[in-house]
C-alpha cells in the first residue's frame, strides 16, 4: 500500500484544507449542493462533443432531466447511461458535465447523464426507480436520438455507481433490457448492517476528501427507514444472486473510505462467474476520476473504462 497519496493528489488536498469551508457533514443540505457545484466549477469546461442537448425524460412520478451526449460521427451510438456521484443527497449534470464528455470522447458512445431524484426531499428507492427508469427510455426511445437500444450500458460514481449497480440487479428482477457493461467508479455497495466494517473506513476516515462522518450524513439523509438498510437495491453486496448481472470494470482508490467494498463487490462478481476488470489506483483518492486534466489517473481511470466499453459494445 502507498504511504501517501500521489503528489498531485496532495495538492488538490491542500488546496481544499486552504479553502474556509466545513466539512459537508457540518453544513445543511442547500450549503454542501452548493459546495460540491462550486468545486465543479472551478475545474473549468470540460472536452468539446459531437453534441449535447438537456431535456425531460418521463420519470416514474415526474418529468426526469437528462443530459445527452453525442460522439463526434454518425449514429446510431452505443450508449452508457451515467448517474452521478454526491451521496444521493448532492451533486448534478453540471457537477459531472466534465467528466461524462471525457467518457464519451474515450469511449466513444453517447452518454446519457441523469439528473436522478435526491435525498432527504426524496429517498430511497426513488433513485434507484429514476435510474431504471432511465434505462427503459433508452430503450423504448432511444432511436429517434440516434441511440442503439440493442447496446446499452450503465455506469456511475460513488453513489451513482451504486445506482448503476442496483439497476443491473432491477433489471435481472424485473426483465428489464439488457446491459452490456457496468462501470463503477469507487462504488458504494456495502450497508451499515453488514456488521464487520470495512477496514478502509478505519484507515482512511478522515483527511483524504470523502470521509466516514460524511458517509454517515450520507446514509441518514437517503435511508428513512432502517429496514431499507437490508435492501439489495440500497446495498447490492447484499444481494444473494449476482451471476446474471453484465461485466463490470470496477475502479477503487487507495486512499478512499470505499476501497474495501468496492473491491469485495469485484470478489463476489468474480466469484459467480462474471468478468471484472479491477482498476485499483493505490495513491489515489476518492473522486480522483473527475479531476481531469490536475491528475493524470483521472485519463488513465477514463481511458480503461472507455476500452472496456468497447470491447462490450
Amino acid at each position: 500500500m502507498a504511504d501517501q497519496p500521489h503528489p498531485q493528489v496532495q495538492a488538490v488536498l491542500q488546496m481544499i484544507d486552504d479553502q474556509p469551508v466545513p466539512p459537508i457533514h457540518a453544513v445543511s443540505v442547500a450549503e454542501a449542493r452548493g459546495q460540491m457545484e462550486a468545486m465543479a466549477s472551478m475545474r473549468g469546461d470540460g472536452e468539446d462533443v459531437g453534441n449535447v442537448e438537456t431535456f425531460e425524460i418521463q420519470g416514474p412520478e415526474e418529468p426526469l432531466p437528462v443530459r445527452l451526449y453525442h460522439p463526434d460521427g454518425d449514429g446510431p451510438h452505443p450508449v452508457l447511461v451515467y448517474f452521478h456521484g454526491g451521496g444521493f443527497v448532492i451533486g448534478s449534470l453540471e457537477t459531472h458535465d466534465a467528466l461524462c464528455r471525457s467518457l464519451t470522447n474515450a469511449a466513444d458512445c453517447a452518454v446519457l447523464s441523469v439528473d436522478y431524484r435526491l435525498a432527504p426531499e426524496n429517498p430511497f428507492p426513488a433513485a434507484v426507480e429514476d435510474a431504471y427508469a432511465a434505462v427503459e427510455w433508452v430503450a423504448d426511445h432511444g432511436e429517434p436520438v440516434d441511440l442503439d437500444p440493442g447496446r446499452i450500458a450503465v455506469g456511475g460514481d460513488s453513489a451513482g455507481a451504486n445506482l448503476a449497480a442496483a439497476t443491473t440487479l432491477a433489471v435481472q428482477d424485473r426483465g428489464g433490457p439488457e446491459l452490456a457493461h457496468q462501470a463503477l467508479i469507487y462504488p458504494v455497495v456495502s450497508s451499515p448492517v453488514v456488521g464487520e466494517e470495512f477496514d478502509s473506513y478505519e484507515e482512511n476516515a478522515e483527511g483524504y476528501f470523502l470521509e466516514r462522518d460524511t458517509m454517515e450524513w450520507f446514509h441518514e439523509k437517503y435511508v428513512r427507514d432502517e429496514i431499507h438498510l437490508r435492501n439489495e437495491y440500497f446495498a447490492p453486496l447484499l444481494a444473494a444472486d449476482l451471476s446474471g448481472v453484465p461485466s463490470a470494470t470496477i475502479v477503487t482508490a487507495g486512499f478512499d473510505p470505499l476501497r474495501d467494498e468496492g473491491i469485495a463487490y469485484a470478489d463476489r462478481l468474480e466469484s459467480e462467474g462474471v468478468d471484472v476488470t479491477r482498476d485499483h489506483y493505490e495513491d489515489m483518492i476518492h473522486g480522483f476520476a473527475s479531476m481531469v486534466g490536475v491528475v493524470d489517473a483521472a485519463e488513465e481511470s477514463i481511458d480503461s473504462i472507455a476500452a472496456d466499453l468497447d470491447d462490450a459494445f
